[in-house]
């Protein structure tokens, strides 16, 4: 029997269209003896992390969270140290349980599953990566790969074979015999992800799996990560305290502060539009050539006719909607024009001029609405 039919038939049908993989409503994490107290001063009182500490001697980890992550996004949460983004991973789950709010997983509710129910989700659905592999050193690195399925009973040449073939994907095929201690971290790092992706969860858990790694190493996984996510079309929760690295691989960033999710947006509204001073802060420094794009800083044919009479766009370099700043830098430099019709259908949508590029470089974009 393969892994993937065996995860059918234990696992159930996968979730309905529309229902997303992961999803958290009103979730509350308090530590503390009167959690509940806590709960309910907050939501009456509106209390921050220092009073209810201060009141009630209690922790706040989450407050009121809600989100939901799409069928093969990749969602990242990223905030400082003690924002409480790994907190909020391990309700996922399951490993910590809420003080209020529900998860979802493909519609079912992981707080209401028995323990049999839970324990196959953990080892069917849902793969996790840490920053720390804990990677078993008496075991070869393909005994590491394959031990989920041993839990599960597989037999030793089915679970090898899907070892294998894991180790291939993330490109440590020769190095199955080898043991972990043989190994470099990056190299540790690309084993625990084989083992995640061994058991072929739909779900992919990563908490800071690549923090502790040298810049170029760091980089380098995020590209095989990238490749492996956009071939597998896994649903990932992505965990890190970089918005370098929630900005390049997020599809969407949550931002966090003091349990609270202060931002939810693409990469280009989250530096674009920045919720309030602590998120402009963040990402004052992220540069926008590769976030921002042409619909972004663009103006409406209208506007621009009315704004500019008498001038043609005849003859204007063109480009789409989608062209990020980077690219109009481009075009602009090759040509004497100062004009750029940004294109849709084979219709103008839109004029990027020499002006309205260099504010969105700035940080001073505007938009079409309004126009």
């Amino acid at each position: 029997m393969s892994v993937m039919k065996e995860r059918e038939t234990t696992c159930g049908p996968p979730p309905e269209p529309g229902i997303p993989p992961i999803e958290c409503r009103n979730l509350w994490k308090i530590y503390g003896a009167r959690d509940q107290e806590a709960l309910a001063a907050m939501k009456k009182e509106n209390l921050n992390k220092e009073q209810v500490l201060e009141r009630f001697g209690c922790g706040v980890g989450v407050v009121d969270a809600s989100f939901s992550v799409n069928q093969g996004e990749i969602f990242c949460i990223m905030g400082l140290s003690g924002s409480g983004k790994s907190t909020l991973v391990r309700h996922v789950n399951r490993l910590i349980d809420p003080t209020a709010g529900s998860v979802l997983i493909e519609g079912q509710d992981i707080n209401q599953m028995s323990f049999e129910q839970l324990r196959q989700v953990r080892s069917q659905k849902i793969g996790m990566v840490f920053q720390n592999m804990a990677l078993l050193p008496h075991k070869n690195v393909r005994q590491n790969v394959a031990f989920s399925l041993e839990l599960r009973h597989i037999s030793r040449e089915e679970r090898n074979r899907v070892a294998q073939k894991a180790l291939e994907t993330v490109h440590l095929a020769e190095w199955g015999e080898s043991y972990p201690d043989e190994l470099s971290g990056g190299m540790q790092q690309r084993v625990g992800l084989a083992r995640a992706l061994a058991a072929d969860p739909g779900i992919l858990l990563m908490d800071e799996p690549f923090s502790a790694l040298d810049p170029l190493i760091r980089r380098q996984l995020q590209d095989q990560f990238l490749e492996l996510s956009e071939k597998m079309n896994k649903t990932t929760l992505f965990i890190t305290h970089d918005l370098d690295e929630a900005i390049r691989i997020g599809n969407r960033i949550a931002i966090m502060k003091d349990g609270v999710l202060v931002q939810i947006g693409t990469p280009e509204e989250i530096v674009t539009h920045p919720a309030d001073a602590y998120v402009a802060d963040f990402v004052a420094g992220i540069s926008r050539l590769h976030l921002v794009y042409a619909q972004t800083v663009m103006k409406g044919p209208e506007y621009f006719e009315k704004n500019h009479p008498g001038v043609s766009l005849e003859n204007c370099p063109e480009s789409t909607p989608d062209a990020d700043l980077d690219t109009l830098i481009d075009i602009m430099v090759g040509t004497d024009k100062k004009y750029i019709s940004i294109m849709d259908c084979g219709q103008c949508v839109g004029v990027v001029t020499r002006g309205a590029l260099l504010r969105g470089i700035q940080g001073k974009e505007t938009s079409i609405e309004g126009v």
